[in-house]
């Protein structure tokens, strides 16, 4: 089940705080409850996902494309994620997750986002990120418009680039759908 008291609570909080610059950074703090975890006593890699999801909805607030969303009626989406998995995330263990922008092409947004305990990065992942209309896509350009951000595009990282590239390469649909 989505974790909806969670969301709410990110929601109140988000609003409440200061409001941040497209590229700014949010950081938000959890707890690993019993209904997170799996059958090897860690944080379900699906419930990290989520966990994800409810960062990026705070970021999305703090600024300002939660009400561009609801003003021009537009969508949001995940286009595409990576993830890595390098600590367990254990029950009742306390964490920070952290989201930001890392840039945008002609189609798409790129966020990271990252959880740590403590000093260690438990998990990173990075999205492809879609604005939608009854269209289709939102160019990034449009939306830098409708949230009067004057930003100039930024270089994506060389690791984010190379994730693009390699994600083209990849076949879709896939070549084995399955069928007899």
């Amino acid at each position: 089940m989505y974790p909806l008291i969670r969301l709410a609570k990110e929601i109140v909080l988000s609003r409440k705080a200061d409001p941040i610059p497209l590229l700014g950074t949010h950081v938000s703090y959890h707890r690993c409850w019993p209904q997170d975890i799996d059958l090897f006593m860690e944080m379900n890699n699906g419930r990290i996902l989520t966990i994800l999801d409810l960062g990026r909805t705070a970021l999305a607030y703090r600024v300002g494309l939660m009400a561009v969303l609801r003003k021009q009626s537009w969508g949001l989406t995940m286009a595409g994620v990576s993830v890595r998995y390098r600590k367990r995330i254990r029950p009742f263990v306390k964490f920070r997750v952290v989201s930001k922008s890392v840039g945008w092409d002609d189609k798409f947004m790129y966020l990271d986002q990252s959880i740590w305990i403590g000093e260690d990065c438990a998990v990173q992942a990075l999205y492809r990120s879609a604005l939608t209309d009854k269209n289709g896509l939102v160019r990034p350009d449009r939306l830098l418009a409708a949230i009067d951000q004057d930003v100039p595009q930024p270089t994506l990282p060389d690791w984010v680039r190379e994730w693009i590239d390699a994600d083209a390469t990849r076949p879709w649909p896939p070549l084995d759908h399955g069928a007899a």
